[in-house]
């Protein structure tokens, strides 16, 4: 799994395509910490989505300005 997003919204590191997808992705990352605290693995998988999202809004916002 890489740890870049594309510049286009054809691919990201979660294999999602659009920034609602990651927003929805993070979203059920966030369940699976409440439902297993502990779980590095989860936690890992948690940050990796957040990682990505937070490169696609920079990006927008970049492209914005």
């Amino acid at each position: 799994m890489s740890d870049t997003v594309s510049d286009s919204d054809e691919t990201t590191t979660t294999g999602t395509n659009t920034t609602e997808d990651l927003q929805h992705a993070m979203v059920g990352q966030l369940m699976a910490i409440i439902g297993a605290p502990d779980d590095e693995d989860v936690a890992r998988a948690a940050d990796g989505i957040v990682q990505a999202l937070d490169a696609r809004l920079r990006e927008a916002q970049t492209a914005a300005a």
